[in-house]
């Protein structure tokens, strides 16, 4: 016997809306993304609406509706999965290690936190976001020549800063480079 649509809809919207949160929860510990995880329990709620009359009718509807998400995880899970291809030869290059310009990074971030703001933000626009004196005199809303004189101070102050110091390497006495804005962006090292 079939049971009336309307009655049909609203028994499934009253399961759908009781097990959203349980069922979410398994999926996301299935696969480990939350938007992954939205993903799976949509689709075992979309198989099992088209099956409800199935699902009511099973011992325990939880268990059988679980066992969709799983099963929808098992096949999702087959189609991402990447053919190995045996070769004498590897794929990955080489790739120098940046850990040096991560530090180096960090102790100019704090040194940079370290100056007054208008000297910062006249050293970060000119030097970092790569801008002209006149773009930056611009933004700021100065004159060329307080940029001039506040990047001046603001690049001396770094200079001393003992921690920027210690970033000479001690081998060759070079300093660490650290580049940003468009070179950064456009690849010149």
């Amino acid at each position: 016997m079939t049971r009336a649509p309307e009655a049909h809809d609203a028994d499934f919207r009253t399961f759908a809306v009781s097990r959203w949160s349980p069922l979410l929860r398994t999926a996301y510990l299935l696969t480990g993304n939350h938007h992954d995880a939205e993903d799976l329990t949509q689709s075992a709620l979309v198989k099992a609406y088209a099956r409800w009359d199935r699902v009511t009718q099973a011992a325990d509807p939880d268990a059988y509706v679980w066992r969709i998400m799983i099963n929808a995880h098992r096949d999702r899970v087959r189609r991402l999965r990447v053919p190995e291809w045996l070769t004498t030869r590897f794929p990955e290059q080489t790739v120098r290690d940046r850990v040096d310009n991560v530090l180096a990074r960090g102790v100019l971030t704090a040194a940079l936190q370290r100056l007054p703001p208008r000297q910062r933000a006249a050293v970060v626009l000119r030097y970092v976001e790569d801008r002209t004196e006149t773009e930056v005199a611009a933004l700021l809303g100065v004159r060329v020549g307080t940029v001039r004189s506040r990047s001046a101070r603001g690049l001396e102050k770094l200079r001393a800063d003992p921690a920027v110091l210690d970033l000479r390497e001690p081998e060759n006495g070079q300093e660490v480079t650290f580049r940003g804005g468009a070179e950064e962006r456009a690849g010149v090292r």
